[in-house]
């Protein structure tokens, strides 16, 4: 691919012509890799999910957006419009580097309500003539013809002492019917924290300081924090950046995960549980949260990572959304489910009901692309159970479960092309519970595993060849008693 200058990178897409513009979006439609029912990118590179919100009858999701290329640049944001988190229609730019204080880009930030007006909070990001960086937290409310007007200057310019410019990607939340922003951080130290601020009016915020954890060296940067409470707890979502790999955890490379505990706000501290990732997948960084129409806590990720190459990058885009998950906080670990509202895709059902063992291998007339499967381990006396997906003669995508060590491995080594400046081909996880059933979504170039009903979720993008189609199952030893569903996904 062409190297991209710096100059290239930070072009506004109102500069450049029609034509080319038009020649970028005719090469990524031709793409065989598009998705059917994610969210993905109309040109250029997607990424983290911005401004998630239900308000007046309708969900919003946004995601940040350099339209040119399938590279990190001037970044806007994509909005999206939907009446059920399932079918989605494009709204377009809903904010753009505009200002002198986002000039060099409208990066990460939420959505929240207040006194019946929709807002959104973002980290503005300007450089100098130095390259110089400076970070901004800025407002935009959401006026009634649906037009977004921008707050004239931030409402913190700037980080406090202490702290480096990597200051960003604020996330509202009211607790006591006051509002609070919760904000990535790096001190001086080149230490991840976490800053709260408050409101009581939406423009003037008061620096409360840094969160207090257990977590004192735990990465150089805390990237996209959430906070929520959910059952009574609190809930600390964010992405640490500069973990070690240590085993089976940690892997990629940046992490995401969440802490269960108890905010102090009067003395600025969090009592909690130990960190834990929220996906095991290679695929899945900067997640959000929201609250849905019925209440439930719904979770959407950017299936993708900073710092890789993907295949379809010379094809002009790169990155899709997640699909919408429901948590929930069971025996002291949040349960990953999918939304309910996606069995409305569903169409084609099929069923098998039969042993597998290692001579039996190929599931009639199981086969597919884009789908949904569940498989329910009935009984189970093999030493290791096989699942290859998105299979040919000379690709798969496999998925083994171990008994002795109850550990559930997915292997993308043969799934066809991979993304660069990953650490090997398979990533692995040690269940709570012996394996009963597997929840799997697969779309054109994705794949997202649930484990006993939501357990463990392993989520990873994919790019097998259009022939690779065939969907096996074998054991290594004995055999297992299986009961396939499959739907065919309509988007």
């Amino acid at each position: 691919m062409a190297e991209w200058t710096r100059e290239a990178r930070y072009q506004r897409i109102e500069d450049v012509d029609t034509e080319t513009f038009k020649n970028l979006k005719q090469r990524v439609d031709a793409s065989p890799y598009r998705q059917t029912y994610h969210i993905q990118p109309e040109t250029g590179l997607l990424n983290d999910p911005n401004g998630l919100i239900y308000y007046d009858g309708y969900y919003y999701i946004s995601h940040q957006w350099f339209p040119l290329g399938a590279v990190h640049g001037l970044k806007y944001w994509f909005n999206y419009k939907s009446d059920d988190l399932v079918h989605f229609k494009a709204q377009g730019p809903i904010l753009e580097p505009d200002t002198k204080y986002d000039s060099h880009g409208v990066y990460s930030g939420s959505a929240f309500e207040f006194n019946g007006h929709l807002y959104y909070i973002y980290t503005g990001n300007h450089r100098d003539n130095y390259w110089k960086r400076t970070s901004s937290q800025m407002i935009a409310r959401v006026k009634e013809d649906g037009s977004v007007e921008k707050f004239p200057k931030p409402v913190i310019h700037g980080q406090p002492d202490g702290y480096t410019s990597h200051f960003r990607d604020p996330k509202v939340f009211k607790k006591d019917d006051q509002l609070y922003a919760i904000i990535g951080a790096q001190n001086n130290n080149e230490q991840g924290r976490l800053l709260l601020y408050q409101s009581d009016d939406v423009v003037n915020w008061t620096f409360l300081g840094e969160i207090q954890t257990n977590l004192n060296h735990f990465g150089y940067m805390w990237e996209c924090p959430d906070y929520f409470e959910l059952d009574g707890q609190g809930v600390i979502l964010f992405c640490p950046q500069g973990i070690e790999a240590d085993g089976n955890k940690y892997r990629n490379i940046y992490q995401s995960g969440y802490m269960i505990g108890h905010l102090n706000i009067e003395n600025m501290t969090f009592d909690h549980q130990e960190f834990q990732e929220l996906d095991r997948g290679f695929d899945f960084y900067a997640p959000q949260t929201f609250i849905d129409k019925d209440g439930k806590r719904i979770l959407i990720g950017w299936m993708g990572l900073p710092e890789s190459d993907y295949p379809t990058d010379s094809e002009g885009w790169a990155h899709c959304l997640t699909i919408p998950r429901e948590l929930t906080l069971e025996n002291g670990k949040l349960k990953q489910r999918p939304l309910k509202a996606l069995e409305t895709l569903r169409t084609n059902k099929e069923t098998a009901l039969g042993y597998a063992n290692k001579f039996n291998r190929k599931l009639h007339p199981y086969e597919g692309k884009q789908y949904e499967m569940i498989i329910d381990i009935l009984e189970n006396d093999a030493t290791e159970i096989y699942f290859e997906l998105r299979s040919s003669r000379n690709e798969s995508t496999l998925i083994t479960y171990n008994q002795r060590e109850n550990s559930l491995t997915l292997d993308r080594s043969e799934s066809g092309l991979l993304p660069t400046n990953v650490d090997g081909t398979t990533r692995s996880t040690i269940l709570d519970t012996p394996l009963n059933q597997l929840h799997i979504f697969v779309d054109t170039s994705s794949i997202e595993i649930f484990c006993n009903n939501g357990e463990r979720v392993l989520t990873s993008r994919i790019f097998p060849s259009e022939a690779s189609t065939g969907i096996k199952a074998s054991t290594e030893s004995g055999q297992v008693y299986l009961q396939f569903t499959k739907f065919e996904l309509k988007g």
